[in-house]
């Protein structure tokens, strides 16, 4: 065995004693490291986390070096290139014309607790640190997601028969408002919301995506079950707000979610603060054994953002609400990786791309 050939070697079975924490794995199993390579006493290698989402940075640096620098003889510093690969559910493969790797549902038990603001900055959040992303709007009836992301204007466009989605702050959109008169309302029965909602999967020319976020209507109704039909869902996010009314309706769509078999990803408490109190939302998360993903606090930004059609995490970025929506993006991120990568049904990390 060459000299290059055992620190290799060595390098990677020191490698194989750093754990990812949300996985508990180590990284070596997961086939996070690649190109491994020991050149003039530097470890060189990719590391491919499972989201450009993921907060855990400083950490893998940090722990790696303290696997290498002084305990691996021969080497004496660390380069590491980063990389990231969203894993895909495998049970979207073939389902759908456009590459997706996972669906997101963003719900609640009813309305008025916040529910679009949080899918809008959370899409956004994520396309900020690097994903792709796409935010479907599936509420049908009452679409707002144009006017949040300044696309009131926004007419259909259609190329090869498929609407093509508009796109803002980096992420991809659709929603029944660029469709629909907003002078008048649409009055449908359950069949024609479900067709609308699988229309918006297969004749909607979407990029290939890491993330779609699914803008929910409040209730659990005919929408949510149109969903669950129509795709398998990666993962389900609930908002509340921390006062015990929401909360109890906050309950039973969760309870939705978990009759059809979609995994619950987290709680999100929005509009936390003095005016609607707070710590409803982590209650509810310990009662149904479910994550906690943070607080939302109440802040006039995040009105402002919606109205202008500038997400706070765009227009108020540094702003506390700003902070908590980009910490979510993470924590979402995170809980998909888990949930997907825990699953038989999943591709693990080792074989994609």
């Amino acid at each position: 065995m060459t000299d290059q050939s055992r620190l290799h070697d060595a390098a990677l079975a020191a490698l194989s004693k750093v754990i990812e924490p949300e996985l508990r794995r180590d990284i070596v199993s997961l086939n996070m490291v690649r190109d491994l390579r020991v050149e003039d006493g530097i470890a060189r290698f990719r590391l491919v986390l499972t989201t450009p989402a993921c907060p855990l940075k400083d950490v893998f640096d940090r722990s790696c070096r303290e696997a290498l620098v002084g305990k691996v003889e021969g080497i004496r510093d660390v380069e590491i290139t980063w990389d990231s690969q969203v894993p895909a559910d495998r049970r979207l493969h073939g389902r759908l014309q456009t590459p997706m790797r996972s669906i997101i549902a963003v719900g609640s038990g009813k309305g008025g607790v916040g529910k679009s603001t949080v899918a809008v900055n959370l899409a956004v959040a994520l396309g900020q640190h690097g994903a792709k992303v796409g935010l479907m709007d599936a509420d049908i009836l009452g679409p707002n997601i144009p006017m949040m992301l300044g696309l009131q204007a926004a007419q259909p466009r259609i190329r090869d028969e498929k609407l093509l989605p508009f796109e803002a702050y980096g992420i991809q959109v659709m929603s029944m408002g660029f469709l629909a008169d907003p002078a008048k309302p649409l009055v449908w029965r359950g069949p024609m919301l479900h067709g609308a909602i699988r229309d918006f999967f297969n004749k909607v020319a979407w990029d290939d995506l890491d993330y779609l976020i699914v803008d929910l209507p409040p209730g659990t109704g005919d929408a949510q079950l149109s969903l669950a039909q129509s795709v398998p869902l990666t993962g389900a996010v609930i908002v509340t707000q921390p006062q015990l009314v929401s909360l109890d309706d906050a309950v039973k769509g969760l309870a939705t979610f978990e009759m059809l078999q979609v995994p619950i990803l987290g709680v999100v408490e929005n509009m936390s603060g003095e005016v609607f109190g707070e710590g409803g939302g982590e209650r509810l998360a310990q009662q149904r054994g479910v994550p906690f993903l943070g607080r939302i606090p109440m802040d006039a930004n995040v009105r402002k953002g919606g109205d202008m059609g500038r997400p706070t995490v765009v227009a108020a970025s540094e702003s506390p609400a700003g902070v908590a929506f980009r910490k979510l993006a993470q924590d979402v991120a995170a809980r998909v990786s888990v949930v997907m990568l825990s699953q038989a049904d999943v591709i693990p990390i080792s074989v994609i791309g």
